[in-house]
């Protein structure tokens, strides 16, 4: 399907403005023109794929205070060739949809869509459109507190983007999708920044300072990641033009490491003794993060107490992040899928694992980073099997050879065959690491857990 980014250094018709508030709009228009944000409140997060545990963290904390928020990215479904739509990649996931409910969901909104469709003046909707429509009636229908939106794509365009939030998240930003988002971190922050927008009732006029404190009209707040110098100029100049307020990690929020786990001080008070246990110190970032999401919603009057953050940051698991399914051999997934990703996770292994030799077996999709995600895990393997996920966007996995060319290589057509080889090669004191893919890794548990 066509996508609705293009280049932002080509004009084209989805640089329209007319063209672009109607596209944003399907979304709403499709799910429910009842669907507002006083059914549920909304945190929406533009992630970098590397780093996308955070909204599972915030999750976690919410639930254990009570409240009931969903995921959009637990409730994702993707297309696998002629089985149509399916749910995630990654099944085993607290608050997953089910498989009736999702097909129940669909069967329900065709009718709707190929009416919109039918009646567009500028094209059909576009899968993402169709999914986040799905999302927001099923929130609707479980009658949750919050939802957390991740971001598919950048942020301005995103089919999410329809909403206002009271907290947006910005977490670590590289260099992703280029063709779509553009070649420099400054044009890939333009449209991260999409999602910080003016909040509720009269924007104009309390940007001229007419309008303070938070009563009806909600002031937007930013949380943000540490970020490259150009990033953040993006960031605070797009704050400062809508009068949202931003909170930065590692200037307003700090943290530090303690004997078993971290410590977080910041504009929000003190949070000593915490603990998580997702692996790679990258995830500390993402959990002083989902705390800082989590504390400021005081400035709405909702309050979590530092025990319920405690419990939700320590039971958080995330499937096929850094994910140990096995210790005889040890086997570990991840599913990185760019360079930024897949150097987190590199240095992640390097700094938790102990092994003799490591065996990578490693799938990636067509159009994704192939040469930055060799590049960062050529250095850990010793062996490497190539192989693909059961998707139409698998790259062949003769197509990666070229990138490991001093190491011992394998093809195999499929995941269970390379896994199978994999254990195969690998004693007792090995490493077997599983990525590239979400979808490989996918494949890969759905063997390992049976």
């Amino acid at each position: 399907m066509k996508s609705k980014y293009q280049n932002p250094n080509i004009p084209d018709k989805n640089r329209d403005p007319d063209f672009i508030g109607t596209k944003l709009q399907k979304s709403k228009i499709i799910s429910n023109k009842k669907i507002k944000d006083n059914y549920f409140e909304i945190i929406v997060e533009a992630p970098e794929i590397a780093r996308y545990a955070q909204p599972g963290q915030f999750v976690n904390i919410k639930v254990n205070h009570g409240f009931e928020p969903l995921l959009r990215r637990p409730f994702s479904i993707h297309r696998t060739g002629h089985q149509g739509f399916t749910r995630s990649p990654v099944d085993d996931f607290e608050g997953m949809i089910s498989k009736s409910k999702l097909t129940g969901l669909v069967e329900k909104l065709k009718p709707l869509i190929d009416k919109y469709n039918r009646a567009s003046k500028y094209e059909d909707l576009t899968f993402f459109e169709v999914y986040t429509a799905l999302a927001f009636i099923y929130f609707k229908e479980k009658k949750v507190d919050f939802a957390v939106l991740e971001t598919g794509l950048g942020g301005r365009l995103d089919a999410t983007n329809v909403v206002n939030a009271l907290v947006s998240v910005l977490t670590p930003i590289s260099y992703e999708h280029t063709d779509k988002l553009g070649k420099t971190l400054r044009q890939i922050a333009k449209e991260k920044a999409g999602i910080i927008k003016a909040g509720y009732g009269l924007p104009a006029c309390r940007q001229a300072g007419r309008v303070t404190g938070y009563g009806k009209v909600r002031i937007p707040i930013v949380v943000t990641a540490p970020q490259e110098k150009e990033v953040m100029q993006v960031m605070r100049k797009k704050c400062k033009k809508v009068g949202a307020i931003i909170t930065e990690v590692g200037k307003d929020i700090r943290y530090r490491k303690t004997g078993n786990g971290f410590s977080v001080k910041g504009i929000y008070g003190r949070y000593p003794d915490l603990r998580i246990r997702l692996i790679g110190s990258h995830q500390l970032i993402n959990a002083v993060m989902a705390i800082s999401a989590v504390r400021a919603l005081q400035s709405y009057n909702i309050k979590v107490g530092i025990d319920c953050i405690r419990r939700g940051l320590y039971h958080t698991l995330w499937p096929a992040r850094c994910e140990v399914l096995s210790r005889d051999p040890l086997v570990v997934l991840d599913g990185a899928q760019n360079a930024a990703s897949a150097r987190v996770f590199k240095e992640a292994v390097k700094e938790n694992f102990n092994y003799g030799r490591l065996i990578l077996v490693l799938g990636i999709s067509n159009d994704k980073d192939t040469a930055g995600i060799c590049g960062q895990l050529d250095e850990l393997a010793d062996e490497i099997i190539l192989t693909k996920a059961d998707n139409p966007r698998a790259a062949k996995p003769g197509c990666l050879a070229k990138y490991f060319k001093d190491k011992k290589t394998h093809i195999a057509r499929t995941v269970k065959e390379a896994l199978g080889l994999a254990l195969k090669k690998a004693n007792a004191q090995d490493l077997v690491l599983v990525s590239g893919s979400l979808f490989v890794a996918g494949e890969a548990r759905k063997i390992l857990v049976r």
